[in-house]
């Protein structure tokens, strides 16, 4: 008798997730990271508190107070059901969302500590020769920390990857929908379905061991390079 190959579908499901993170991050994580390494504002460090609150606070946690603000129940998840027309609980949207929000440190860190450390005279220089605040960004500044952006890039969607907390609260295990490759993992550690177990878990564990050691080895040839 043949093994039954597990569904696929959860697998698909997560490195949707990530990528769709990933690429919202990065958009967001930019600016973010460029305005908190270089402005002198007094809110800057409640922001960075902000920003950094997931790696301290528990996922069950955020996933629960992003479960109750989405709720139609509530008034901010009733207004963006009524208005635009969201239904972000129990659904991939919702997923999206808490995901940016839960993996946000993983991709401003690295990149604000990447722009720290670059010399001041590269955004001078770019400053003397007229270059706007974006072009220096992206001209002159993000080439210059390259491995910093990749690490952001890879750290967060390992991050993704991995998370179980804030997707089963706010997505909850929806075939299909929301049911990721971690839920998927517990579901079938529960059903003592084992052989399924590992097989989701042992995808997971290489790719996310794939993506870090390219960082490293990538951090290690930027090294050589300098």
């Amino acid at each position: 008798m043949s093994a039954t190959v597990p569904d696929l579908q959860p697998l698909w499901l997560t490195f949707r997730l990530a990528l769709l993170t990933t690429f919202i991050l990065l958009c967001a994580g930019i600016p973010l990271a460029y305005w908190l390494a270089y402005t002198r504002s007094r809110i800057k460090p409640v922001l960075e508190t902000l920003v950094s609150m997931p790696l301290v606070l528990p996922p069950s946690v955020l996933g629960f107070y992003l479960l109750l603000a989405f709720s139609p129940q509530q008034a901010f998840g009733h207004w963006l059901e009524q208005v635009l027309g969201l239904k972000l609980v129990f659904s991939f949207s919702g997923l999206v969302i808490g995901s940016v929000i839960f993996s946000l440190p993983f991709m401003v860190h690295p990149l604000q500590s990447g722009l720290q450390n670059l010399p001041a005279s590269f955004r001078e220089a770019s400053r003397t020769l007229g270059k706007s605040d974006l072009t220096t960004l992206f001209c002159v500044l993000l080439p210059n920390c390259r491995s910093a952006l990749l690490s952001g890039v890879v750290l967060s969607f390992a991050h993704t990857v991995g998370e179980f907390g804030v997707v089963l609260m706010i997505g909850g295990n929806i075939p299909g929908v929301t049911k990721v490759a971690s839920i998927a993992i517990y579901d079938e550690v529960e059903s003592l379905n084992y052989a399924a177990a590992h097989f989701y878990a042992m995808i997971l564990f290489a790719i996310s061991f794939a993506i870090l050691l390219l960082v490293y080895l990538n951090n290690k040839r930027m090294l050589k390079t300098f």
